[in-house]
């Protein structure tokens, strides 16, 4: 374990002298209050520390001490229906230990180590396991079993298993090693943040991650395993979008990362996801939820690590076969945190001062997302969908945080403010928002052969509608022929019965694929109905009454 002394604080980041035997990234502990931090830069015996709480009062000569261990996440029974800051503190438990303000330097482990849990053991004595394989469940609330996993890296004879009320720490099983020795297993692991959890085998994303949402299914879908973003200007349906995923979206268990969003904004998250009834089960949405809120006011370098305990959170879930979704609101305010501690270690700032190394970043998070087949004998298949909102400055998509997601995510959402002024919810812009994964095989063959046909011809219809609009500007509706009449008012039709979707509707909130075949198949046949007649000599106006 290094031990030094504090050299230099600026904010945030501090520079301790006398760590020549740190590592990078290794967590530790700053001054006599014990503040966490986390190792970012190393030059020669000084060490550049990101202190994930205040470090008002700190000077120069206090000591720091190295722990020797990466920032690491506790994973077991006790994380659903849990509330943790961007270090996987847990916020509930802290403010009964000290009050409803933050105070530095608190050390609460992330799970309760008194709350007894039912082990049943799938396994028998003498069975031969390895990394990954499920030895025994726990049931974590009514709606979500956790499967406990052998850690990576041990393999063995179960040499003891017993059935019982355990806490997080204590002794499960007793695993024999080829080699004689013997490990204990509990319900808990540790997992370094940075490192994504090892699985065999990445699937290709060809199906659907099911959404309810009209818009996304039919013109956007994502796929299971996939990355989506979803930008747009303040007001504009963000955080809406990212409440009917998590609500809707054919997932297990979901994630939710508050980061750098307002306090207010993240109050509303915490007050109405206990309050949102799951559809699927009818018990709270919190069952299968796990949030990690760390708002604009908390400390910005915490900001940097919720985006990675999220995704480590999820990684876990997803090895136990569970499909999780992961939302990040917003990866923008965690491009601000780089930006900020790039500046402080005086960096080369790149475009708009963001550093370099911001697109490398943004892949490393988004690229864990995926359908795989995890550790483990019974060769499980589990997906983590990751859906990042971004914050555009103004709503303007050409800034780099947009730009450098744009390169990775296969999915874009944009949401349009103009189309929300207009009241026209969810507000994703269908001419500037596009999806890259190839589901048409999957749709065809699980909801209706045609399906595929249908959505081109409402793109189709769609496009058209935004080119003729362009002449009704200038020379008025009457210029128009019949046909491309008819097209404005199908296309109309489409944009306000199809694509509008009301989420505070008991109805209106959720569309099967089956129903919604059926009503672009309604829209589409109304339109070569209309289209026949009028070929066959109909007036126009008698087949629709657009506005002049």
């Amino acid at each position: 374990m290094s031990k030094g002394t504090i050299k230099k604080v600026a904010g945030p980041l501090v520079i301790a002298q006398g760590m020549r035997d740190a590592n990078m990234f290794d967590v530790v502990r700053v001054s006599e209050q014990r503040l966490i931090g986390e190792i970012i830069e190393i030059h020669g015996d000084l060490a550049s520390v990101q202190v994930y709480e205040e470090t008002s009062g700190l000077g120069p000569g206090e000591p720091v001490e190295s722990t020797g261990a990466p920032l690491s996440v506790e994973l077991g029974p006790g994380l659903i229906g849990s509330i943790f800051d961007g270090i996987q503190r847990p916020l509930v438990d802290i403010m009964e230990a000290t009050g409803t303000n933050l105070k530095r330097g608190v050390e609460i482990p992330s799970l309760k180590r008194d709350t007894l849990w039912h082990f049943l053991p799938t396994v028998e004595i003498g069975a031969e396991v390895e990394a990954g394989d499920i030895i025994g469940t726990v049931l974590e609330t009514e709606v979500v079993i956790q499967k406990i996993m052998i850690p990576n890296g041990v393999k063995g004879r179960i040499k003891s298993i017993s059935e019982g009320d355990f806490t997080v720490v204590d002794t499960i099983a007793v695993l024999e090693k080829e080699d004689g020795t013997s490990v204990n297993i509990t319900m808990m692991q540790k997992w370094p943040v940075r490192v994504g959890r090892p699985y065999k085998q990445k699937l290709s994303p060809d199906k659907p991650l099911v959404t309810g949402q009209r818009v996304i299914d039919t013109l956007f879908p994502i796929a299971k395993g996939g990355v989506a973003a979803v930008p747009g200007p303040f007001g504009s349906g963000k955080t809406v979008v990212q409440h009917q995923l998590a609500k809707w979206s054919e997932a297990d268990i979901v994630v939710y990362i508050g980061c750098g969003e307002r306090g207010n904004e993240m109050t509303d998250v915490l007050n109405e996801f206990p309050e949102l009834k799951d559809p699927k089960t009818g018990k709270s949405l919190m069952e299968r939820t796990v949030l990690i809120a760390n708002t604009s006011d908390m400390p910005v370098a915490a900001r940097e690590a919720s985006i990675y305990v999220g995704i480590t959170i999820a990684e876990y879930f997803r090895d136990m076969g569970y499909s999780v979704a992961l939302m990040a609101d917003s990866t923008s305010r965690w491009a601000e945190a780089l930006r900020e501690m790039s500046g402080r270690l005086e960096e080369m700032p790149g475009e708009e001062g963001y550093p370099a190394y911001l697109a490398s970043r943004l892949a490393q998070f988004y690229e864990r997302a995926g359908r795989v087949i995890s550790l483990g004998k019974d060769g499980r298949e589990g997906a983590l969908s990751a859906i990042g909102a971004v914050s555009p400055p103004g709503g303007d998509i050409s800034e780099p945080v947009s730009q450098a997601t744009l390169r990775i995510v296969k999915v874009f959402w944009g949401l349009d403010a103009n189309l929300a002024y207009r009241r026209h919810f969810p507000a994703i812009n269908w001419l500037s928002s596009y999806s890259l994964y190839n589901l048409s095989k999957w749709f065809n063959a699980n909801v209706d052969e045609r399906w595929q046909d249908l959505r081109a011809r409402m793109m189709r219809l769609l496009n058209d509608e935004a080119e003729l609009d362009e002449i009704v500007k200038l020379v008025g509706m009457d210029a128009l022929s019949a046909p491309d009449r008819l097209k404005l008012e199908a296309a109309r039709s489409i944009r306000e019965d199809y694509l509008h979707q009301d989420a505070f509707h008991e109805v209106d909130t959720y569309t099967d694929l089956h129903k919604q075949y059926l009503m672009m198949e309604l829209v589409i046949h109304y339109y070569d109905m209309a289209l026949g007649y009028l070929e066959k000599g109909a007036s126009i106006d008698g087949i629709v009454k657009l506005p002049i």
